[in-house]
């Protein structure tokens, strides 16, 4: 098998490290690593595959200079902007995690379960989805292929790590001011509210709309990803959850849900795990998605009131199957394409 010499942008930053530990789980066919990172965090280095990797300083020849062929990019939309058409220009496929090239009608936007036929073996630069955007599509996809879907109004979770390493520290430290009873000391500076004990319903800046970046995503990204014009309406809330992101969804069909075809289209969906057993207490919850590859849905109900109507709660780590998980698949269907 053909092995191949992958670059992880943004190395030492949360995304890029799971990068680098999903794709020793996965045994990817990989040649050589190469991380890479702004200058002052070169020379760190990044353990995979049993062996130490260097960081080293991101420039625009080092793509060329390295024979790199598949760069994952994590470092923030700018660095993508920048030197995402210089990896191109080098030979490289850029899977990228920002959100830069996503709404770009040329440029791919991939849930490998939901539209894996986007990606061509030519293809300059895929684009990976928002975090939240994955888990829905991939829960919805089925959903919509058995009943036909009319609208959804989703209400989403967030953990904190969703705003990187600074999101996870800060509500760590305040938890420990609070046992110190000095929580009231504590200045945000990750997010515009206290996190600790608080919930927050503004991920991302606020559009003239109403809805802040975070939710506009979700809806035009749903609507790129499954290529559909349904109305989708999404909050997105910041909740004091270390890993893993929840959705609470609602989703309107064009006709009467069978709620055990549903469950049985979902149970057969591709990294779907259905987790509804009510009488046992059991249902998809952050400490049972986080560190896993898989969505888990569960409290699957047809309105009480509707029924065109489903009601159902979906759990996914979102820095690996939001981010990781779904880059490194992308990287696998692209290689099954060059055969």
């Amino acid at each position: 098998m053909k092995q191949y010499n992958i670059a992880i942008v943004g190395a030492t930053g949360a995304v890029g490290e799971e990068i680098a530990r999903v794709l020793e789980e996965v045994d990817f066919p990989i040649n050589k690593l190469l991380p890479l990172a702004s200058a002052k965090s070169a020379g760190q280095s990044v353990e995979a595959f049993g062996q130490e990797w260097i960081v080293q300083e991101l420039t625009h020849q080092i793509f060329a200079k390295e024979n790199i062929e598949i760069a994952f990019f994590s470092a923030g939309g700018s660095v993508s902007a920048e030197f995402a058409q210089s990896a191109v220009e080098a030979g490289c496929v850029v899977i990228d995690n920002t959100s830069h090239f996503r709404m770009q009608k040329d440029i791919p936007l991939v849930v490998p379960e939901v539209n894996p036929e986007m990606i061509q073996a030519g293809a300059g630069i895929i684009a990976n989805p928002n975090c939240s955007t994955i888990q829905m599509v991939q829960v919805l996809n089925p959903l919509h292929k058995l009943f036909g879907i009319k609208r959804v109004d989703v209400s989403t979770y967030q953990a904190v790590s969703g705003a990187g390493k600074k999101g996870m520290e800060e509500l760590v430290t305040q938890m420990q001011k609070f046992f110190a009873f000095e929580l009231d000391t504590c200045e945000p500076k990750a997010f515009a509210h206290r996190i600790a004990l608080n919930l927050i319903p503004h991920i991302d800046v606020f559009t003239e709309n109403g809805y802040t970046k975070e939710e506009m995503k979700m809806i035009n990204e749903t609507q790129k990803i499954m290529q559909v014009d349904f109305p989708i309406s999404a909050t997105c809330v910041r909740v004091p959850v270390l890993r893993s992101h929840s959705e609470s969804l609602s989703v309107h069909f064009e006709c009467d849900v069978d709620v055990a075809k549903a469950r049985e289209g979902l149970e057969k969906a591709e990294n779907v795990v259905v987790v509804d057993e009510i009488q046992n207490n059991l249902y998809p919850m952050p400490s049972i998605a986080t560190d896993t590859n898989e969505t888990y849905v569960g409290r699957i109900r047809r309105d009480h009131f509707d029924s065109k109507i489903l009601h159902l709660w979906c759990v996914a780590d979102q820095i690996r199957v939001g981010a990781a998980t779904n880059a490194v698949r992308i990287a696998q269907k692209w290689i099954a394409l060059q055969k």
